[in-house]
């Protein structure tokens, strides 16, 4: 008897001895191994063949062929692998490796990879589920199929929840807790608006302007802000704060304009203390932190931007008018029902945010936004959003700069890195490999991110880390 190593990651592969199996030339046949050995429970046959084989044909005759080449494969003396009765088939794993099985047990066992693993199973876990086993014409096995995918994504969060093990210097759990230990403080505006805001980590500071959808505390369980704050406190005294309106601070304030947003910037650089600092950006902060740097020069030595845009959709021209259309409406239904148990709308901003997220990260920023935001401030950012124009500013930014940007962003095109790039002298331009506006960060793209800060913040500007483009 010889070990069976199967492989669900990527494509369904099967190997004795070391020696690759021909598989069945039929795509239905291989699914159905996928299926059999994935469910780990006996199937029905007519249940298979309502999976596999509804038809007029013959769909029992269908299965029957399928079975007797895969038991034909699978099956050896002394290991009955495939195992079929007149009514049930199931998957017996006799002397069988399977690559998900055993990364699942690893995550039900609570065992985080140590460095030597790490590379293995990122490179498993960086493929799809059973590539090239779509099945479309059939519906009941395509939803299993993508069930099946979004459990492999959750698979993913669970075994690297920490971008540090992915930047080989993974944090043990007492550095996490100490992280955590942020400073939270308040700062009064000169229209009395208190803004709350946090200091954490040790060396050079940072500053990050705020954008909506933030909270000095809830931040440390989110998936998109936690790693990432993490990762910049190692080497910096990270300082942030929330927008007026928004997480900590004040919700009722008077003015949610653009010039107060940059008021509060300048209100907390002067409470902190810093005197010489890098700038981060994201989203609609890059422009906040833009107009800073311009009208600071002598403060800002680093400005570094994520996602961001130098003119909002009612000040650029190249929005047609449905697109117009539908964004008014979207103001519209944010102010109706942000506030609802039902995540529907939010839920528009989720998948705009972070399409590449699973159903229950997805779920989860649902609900952190929920918290961070109320329905009428929800709809009153995004009315100063639509109106931002910061382009004639570039021009007076002294600073070295890095502009970033995801190459696949569905809420603010690339394109709009690209013009903010080129209208700042001496700027680099960096995208990365993902489609998300908010960084997961389990995802490849957010040690990328880090590792070009990183380096553009050693070299005084002069170079960033990795591929340009």
């Amino acid at each position: 008897m010889n070990d069976l190593e199967i492989d669900v990651l990527g494509g369904l592969s099967v190997r004795r001895n070391g020696s690759i199996l021909k598989l069945p030339a039929s795509r239905k046949a291989r699914a159905m191994l996928a299926y059999l050995l994935l469910t780990g429970k006996p199937q029905h046959r007519e249940r298979l063949c309502d999976l596999f084989w509804e038809g007029p044909d013959d769909p029992r005759g269908a299965l029957r062929s399928a079975l007797w080449k895969l038991r034909r494969l699978i099956n050896e003396p002394g290991a009955e692998r495939i195992v079929a009765t007149r009514e049930w088939v199931r998957f017996e794993p006799v002397a069988v490796r399977i690559d998900f099985a055993r990364l699942t047990d690893l995550a039900k066992r609570g065992i985080l990879p140590d460095r030597e693993q790490y590379a293995e199973i990122r490179a498993a876990l960086d493929q799809p589920l059973l590539t090239g086993l779509d099945l479309p014409d059939h519906a009941l096995y395509q939803a299993w199929l993508t069930a099946m995918r979004e459990e492999s994504e959750s698979l993913r969060t669970r075994l690297l929840p920490d971008l540090g093990t992915r930047t080989g210097n993974p944090m043990e759990p007492q550095s996490q807790r100490l992280l955590q230990r942020q400073k939270i403080g308040f700062a009064q505006v000169k229209d009395g608006t208190r803004i709350a805001w946090a200091r954490i980590g040790s060396g050079p500071p940072l500053i990050k302007a705020a954008n909506w959808l933030n909270h000095l505390e809830l931040d440390w369980d989110s998936e998109v802000w936690s790693p990432l704050f993490q990762e910049l406190a190692r080497d910096h005294t990270l300082i942030r704060y929330d927008e007026r309106g928004n997480g900590m601070s004040d919700w009722d304030a008077p003015d949610l304009g653009f010039d107060a947003f940059v008021t509060d910037l300048e209100t907390v650089v002067a409470k902190s203390g810093a005197e010489h600092f890098p700038l981060l950006g994201i989203s609609q902060g890059a422009a906040v932190a833009i107009e800073y740097a311009a009208r600071n020069p002598e403060r800002v030595s680093h400005l570094v931007l994520w996602g961001g845009y130098a003119a909002g959709w009612r000040v650029d021209d190249s929005h047609d008018t449905q697109s117009r259309a539908e964004r008014e409406a979207l103001i519209t239904l944010v102010s109706k029902g942000w506030g609802r148990d039902d995540s529907s709308y939010r839920n528009l901003f989720s998948r705009a945010l972070i399409p590449g997220a699973t159903m229950a990260e997805r779920d989860a920023f649902d609900e952190f936004q929920r918290k961070t935001v109320s329905a009428a401030n929800a709809a009153r950012y995004l009315e100063t959003f639509a109106d931002i124009d910061v382009r004639h500013r570039l021009d007076a930014i002294q600073c070295p700069t890095l502009v970033m940007h995801a190459r696949g962003d569905q809420r603010v095109p690339v394109e709009k890195g690209t013009e903010l790039a080129g209208s700042i002298r001496g700027a680099e331009f960096v995208t990365l490999p993902t489609d998300n506006h908010l960084l997961l960060g389990r995802e490849q793209s957010s040690e990328l991110f880090v590792a070009h800060v990183r380096e553009f913040l050693s070299t005084n500007g002069k170079g960033s880390a990795g591929n340009r483009r």
